[in-house]
C-alpha cells in the first residue's frame, strides 16, 4: 500500500433524480461549518518514532447551484526532517451536499517527487449515478473517463465525512462494509471493518478517549491486509483522533492535537 492511497484517509454537478438521490443521502449528526481539526504526524524509522509533519482538516459552508453545501479541506505537510527522505505536500478538497452526497472531489499531490491531480465530478441522472474523472500527471498529460452505476459512489473524503454520522449501536464487531471508491482514474471496491470500542489515551496531553475502531483492508492474493486503522471518538462529534497507517516503507501515525468549532461542545 502506498502513501497516496492512504492519504485518500485523511467533493460539482447537481442531481436530477430525487428518488435515487435520496438513497445516497444521510443525515449529518456530527459536524458543522467552522470545524477545524489539527493533527501531528509521526513515522517509524528503524524502530525510532520521528515527527513527520502536520495535517489540518477544516469544514466551511458553501453554495452549489444556489443550494447550501459543505466544503472540506484536508492539507498535509511533511516536516523538514522527513522531507530529506520523502517530501509530501497534499491538498484535498471535497464538496458534499448538506445531506452528505458527494458533488466534487479534488486532490493535488506532490509525494516523493511524484506530482498529480485527481478530480471527480458527480451527477445523478435518470435514477443512476454518473461520475466524470480526470487525472493529470507531473508532465501535464491529462486522462479523462466516465463511469455510471446503480450504486452510490464515494471518494475517500466524502466517505470520511459520511462515516462520522454512522450509528455504532447498529454495528457488530467484525462486520464488514463494502462500497465503491472513486479517484481521478479508477473506481475500486474497498472494505471497511468495524473492530469495536477501545479506550485510548493521547500521550501528548493525557486526554482519554473512548473510541470506535475501524479498519480499511485490501485482499491481495485473497488474504486480508490492513491498510489503515482509525479511532473515532465515541461521542456525538465522532472525531478521528488517531490513525495508524501501514505503508510499504514503514508505519505512520496521526494524532489529534487540537480542535475548533465542534458541533457538540463537551
Amino acid at each position: 500500500m502506498n502513501l497516496r492511497k492512504v492519504l485518500l484517509t485523511f467533493l460539482i454537478l447537481i442531481y436530477s433524480a430525487p428518488h435515487f438521490y435520496a438513497q445516497c443521502t444521510a443525515e449529518n449528526t456530527a459536524f458543522q461549518a467552522g470545524e477545524e481539526l489539527n493533527y501531528q504526524l509521526f513515522f517509524n524509522w528503524k524502530f525510532i518514532w520521528i515527527s513527520a509533519g502536520t495535517a489540518t482538516m477544516s469544514i466551511t459552508q458553501t453554495k452549489h447551484d444556489a443550494k447550501l453545501a459543505y466544503r472540506a479541506h484536508l492539507i498535509t505537510r511533511t516536516s523538514e526532517k522527513l522531507d530529506r527522505f520523502f517530501m509530501m505536500r497534499d491538498t484535498l478538497l471535497s464538496i458534499v451536499t448538506n445531506d452528505l452526497s458527494p458533488i466534487y472531489y479534488k486532490k493535488g499531490a506532490n509525494e516523493g517527487g511524484r506530482y498529480y491531480v485527481d478530480e471527480v465530478w458527480y451527477s445523478y441522472p435518470n435514477g443512476r449515478i454518473h461520475i466524470r474523472q480526470r487525472y493529470k500527471n507531473r508532465d501535464g498529460i491529462v486522462t479523462e473517463k466516465t463511469y455510471d452505476s446503480s450504486k452510490c459512489l464515494y471518494d475517500m473524503m466524502s466517505m470520511l465525512l459520511r462515516a462520522r454520522s454512522f450509528r455504532a449501536e447498529d454495528f457488530r464487531v467484525g462486520e464488514k462494509f463494502q462500497f465503491p471508491m472513486a479517484d481521478g482514474h479508477k473506481v475500486e471496491d474497498v472494505t471497511l471493518i468495524y473492530r469495536g470500542r477501545e479506550n485510548f489515551q493521547m500521550k501528548s496531553n493525557g486526554t482519554n478517549y473512548r473510541c470506535l475502531v475501524f479498519s480499511f483492508v485490501e485482499y491481495p492474493d485473497g488474504e486480508e491486509k490492513e491498510i489503515i486503522r482509525f479511532y473515532i471518538s465515541d461521542d456525538m462529534n465522532h472525531i478521528p483522533v488517531r490513525l495508524d497507517m501501514y505503508l510499504r516503507f514503514g508505519v505512520a501515525k496521526a494524532y489529534l492535537t487540537n480542535t475548533k468549532g465542534l458541533r457538540h461542545q463537551k
